[in-house]
């Protein structure tokens, strides 16, 4: 208490907090230092306890101590990461502002030491000053730089490109299936909205699906649908599997179907519906007499009806010529008549074909298709998730091919034995955990391919007993021929994937411009971050990626592929070093390098291990299901790449047991009948922010014609995480894709900040943004109404569990403002005219 007295309570008490700050960090300096780390932590823990010491001692040289520590911190930063600002952030925001309380008068007021002149006090308040001013002048410059920005524009040529390219089946001013058509290019030829007035835009309409989050619901219900226009009307679905048909222009409910799914969704790992498909039997038929499309099924076997195949009925659609197919989490797929939402009674039992016939397994969540199906000419091919990391006894992923007139069973492709794909008679099953696709797939029907982006066989983190004819198919595009369900050609992106790294993301096509003329190129994009371009008729690459070693050394009974393919064409970050860990404040930086330095990792395809491995990117993917958009004519794809850090840790059985069919993809997993449950989750620091530093999200572009990046920005704040809503700049993940407009803008709402953003393609500058009600994780539309000829652009806004962005029930609509109506006497305005389209 003597010792109180002299110094006075509140000096007192700030010495206590610096030698105790200053313990802890030296403390964990030092096994930070032990596990190889730096040794600055250690040093500077030593340097603030001491400075601690003196305050309590009441001694002058605590100010000139503590400059010493702030000096040799900002030196220690700029070393380490030179001058960027939000990783400088992180290293010296503590020491600043504990060198600010020091310099106040009633703090060190008392500072004097035994006959010390006051001279020596104001030297020491000097001195600190000085040290604190440098730090501020180096945060501040770092922060006004921009390390990450990589600026550039698309070429002018590129850009002043003219032309269209629209399907035959697509009407300019529509979007008639997932990705717009069947290439899944995302682009919308609509050119009213330019970067000169996108500006101008406002909101149109809201709807408001009523379809919330409910009692027992998984952690990962999410609204991630992407409407389709056709019909004159507008259709989505919900995550309960609700199917809705709006009116375009105002956004008023025409009808809706609701399946009454079994909303018991203990056992459901996904509670998702990210679209419906659309046929329309009058666009087909019109197609083939016109010669743009094959009058009967594609297929490359001449023979009648091939084996493994049953011949596709004649197009008749009486009951109804335009139909729309809907998945449902309990393992249907429903047809309803698209003019009044009525189940299409000649298809399949009543208008609902059930995916759970001969399935080896069928309990409930377990086969849940959260994609839209591919519907084609004569074909509708079905594909389905399967819940992750559960056990060796689940459901087969097979895809399968319907009539889509009468919904009967045409082919069954099973990954496990893809030979055969005659439709399995009664009493036999498909093969247990088979390779699934539980993303979107695209179709070139003049060649007859679908295009298959292929999930891992489960579970996924252990591999050592996977079926062998499957195991070529994991993480794979497949090219089946539509009519047979027969492989035409399969390139696979990871070899006997351990990681998660599956294709999310529906494979785009595009005939790409080169010296040798069009060539019909398939573009897909990967959770590793690779961007894969092949020639789509015989799945040769276009852009090279060859084979590189790979880190080994699988856990026990497993093993590991010694090369991987790399693409030249790739957004893969670059391997995390110690220095690349962040937080808010140097304790929460160190607490994450220490889990860094405890980590197994050896840089991209860690295997994962006992001892916990880094997997960087993590199984979020830099791209998963929202694919990448392609603007066809200017020959520019656009793409948000995430970078989130994930652990992967093995747990033996009897360390950990962990209890199957409770749904959720992160925390422990059981993945009963093999040797190991495992652990998934992020890498966070202790206040549950990344360990590594921002950006975690960018948009950027790519010139198809050089195969580069033309630029590529961070995008997003974290104003929705941020205490007091903090709009801080960092660049943050999205989850949903891009599209791009004719007019030249792309829209992205995807971000964890529930904004809707436009840019322009020309240069990635962001023109507009509009606050949205929920999460955006879905990707955007665009079309022209029919009736008033204005230009929209709608995203759903209704929040992503998993992601714990806010939640809603939201899909909302902008527009330019509309034309003022005319006056008597006056023509009536008219939008701005598209360009006539013509087929491609």
């Amino acid at each position: 208490m003597a010792g109180m007295s002299r110094c006075g309570p509140l000096l007192w008490v700030t010495g206590i907090v610096f030698l105790l700050l200053g313990l802890a960090l030296a403390a964990g300096g030092g096994w930070l230092l032990a596990l190889g780390g730096s040794a600055y932590y250690l040093l500077a823990g030593l340097g603030v306890a001491a400075t601690g010491g003196l305050l309590l001692a009441a001694r002058r040289e605590a100010l000139w101590l503590y400059a010493l520590v702030v000096l040799g911190s900002t030196l220690w930063a700029l070393a380490e990461v030179r001058l960027d600002g939000w990783q400088l952030l992180c290293r010296l925001d503590a020491w600043f502002a504990l060198g600010l309380w020091l310099l106040l008068p009633f703090v060190h007021r008392r500072l004097g030491g035994e006959g010390g002149p006051a001279a020596q006090l104001r030297g020491g308040r000097w001195v600190l000053g000085g040290a604190l001013l440098l730090s501020l002048v180096v945060g501040a410059v770092g922060l006004s730089r921009h390390p990450h920005d990589r600026p550039g524009e698309v070429a002018a040529a590129s850009m002043a490109a003219a032309g269209t390219a629209v399907s035959p089946l697509t009407a300019a001013d529509d979007w008639t299936a997932y990705g717009h058509t069947g290439y899944g290019d995302r682009y919308a030829p609509a050119k009213q909205i330019t970067p000169d007035n996108v500006g101008r835009l406002q909101l149109a309409w809201t709807f408001h699906t009523g379809d919330l989050k409910g009692p027992g619901d998984p952690q990962e219900i999410a609204n991630e649908v992407t409407p389709l226009k056709a019909n004159g009307m507008l259709y989505l679905c919900t995550p309960h599997s609700v199917v809705i048909a709006l009116d375009p222009d105002t956004g008023k409910e025409r009808w809706r179907f609701d399946p009454k799914i079994n909303r018991d969704a203990r056992h459901y790992q996904h509670m998702i519906c990210r679209g419906v498909a659309y046929h329309d039997s009058g666009a087909y038929a019109a197609a083939a007499a016109a010669g743009q499309l094959p009058a009967a099924p594609a297929s490359s076997v001449p023979a009648a009806t091939p084996k493994g195949a049953v011949a596709a009925e004649s197009i008749r659609f009486d009951s109804c010529p335009r139909r729309i197919f809907a998945p449902t989490a309990d393992a249907t797929i429903v047809a309803l008549n698209a003019d009044n939402g009525q189940p299409c009674a000649d298809f399949g039992d009543r208008g609902v074909i059930g995916l759970n016939q001969n399935q080896p397994m069928t309990r409930r969540g377990f086969l849940n298709p959260t994609s839209p199906p591919l519907a084609t000419q004569h074909v509708l091919i079905v594909s389905a998730s399967v819940i992750d990391n559960d056990s060796t006894r689940e459901p087969s992923g097979v895809i399968r091919g319907y009539d889509i007139e009468s919904g009967r069973l045409l082919w069954n492709w099973d990954a496990s034995n893809p030979d055969d794909t005659a439709p399995l008679p009664a009493g036999q099953t498909y093969v247990h955990n088979s390779p699934n696709s539980w993303s979107v797939s695209s179709a070139d029907e003049k060649l007859g391919l679908a295009y298959i982006p292929m999930g891992n066989e489960t579970p996924d983190m252990w591999g050592g007993r996977r079926n062998p004819q499957g195991e070529r198919f994991n993480s794979a595009i497949v090219a089946l021929e539509i009519a047979t369900g027969r492989p035409r050609w399969v390139y696979q992106t990871v070899h006997h994937d351990l990681w998660d790294m599956d294709i999310g993301g529906q494979p785009s096509l595009v005939d790409l411009d080169t010296a040798h003329g069009k060539v019909p190129a398939l573009i897909a994009s990967t959770k590793r971050g690779d961007v894969y371009v092949l020639d789509r008729r015989n799945g040769s690459l276009i852009v090279p990626a060859p084979e590189r070693p790979v880190p080994q050394g699988a856990a026990a009974g497993d093993r590991t592929s010694p090369t991987q393919p790399f693409s030249a064409l790739s957004f893969e970050p670059a391997a995390l070093r110690e220095r690349d860990m962040w937080g808010t404040n140097p304790f929460d930086q160190l607490a994450c390098r220490i889990m860094f330095r405890r980590l197994r990792y050896d840089g991209p395809f860690t295997p994962p291990s006992e001892q916990g491995s880094l997997i960087y990117p993590g199984n979020m993917g830099v791209f998963d299901w929202g694919g990448l958009a392609i603007d066809p004519v200017r020959q520019v794809a656009v793409l948000n790449p995430s970078y989130m850090a994930f652990v992967s840790r093995l747990y033996p059985r009897g360390k950990a047991e962990a209890k199957g069919g409770t749904g959720g993809e992160q925390g422990l997993q059981p993945m009963t009948g093999t040797p190991f449950a495992v652990d998934l989750h992020p890498l966070l620091s202790p206040l549950g922010i990344p360990c590594q530093a921002p950006p975690w999200g960018y948009l950027a572009a790519l010139d198809l014609k050089t195969m580069r990046r033309a630029w590529m920005h961070p995008n997003g704040t974290i104003r929705d995480q941020a205490p007091l809503g903090i709009p801080l700049p960092l660049g943050v993940p999205s989850m949903g894709g891009p599209v791009v407009t004719g007019g030249g803008v792309v829209f992205l709402g995807g971000t964890l900040d529930s904004y809707l953003r436009a840019y322009d393609l020309r240069n990635g500058k962001k023109l507009w943004q509009a606050r949205l009600p929920a999460g955006g994780q879905a990707t955007p539309m665009s079309y022209v109404s029919g009736r008033s000829g204005r230009q929209y652009v709608v995203v759903m806004a209704g929040g992503h569990g998993s992601l714990g962005t806010k939640m809603g029930d939201s899909l909302v609509a902008y527009a330019l403002p509309a034309p003022p109506p005319a006056r008597p006497g006056q023509a009536p305005a008219q939008a701005a005219p598209l360009n006539a389209a013509a087929p491609r």
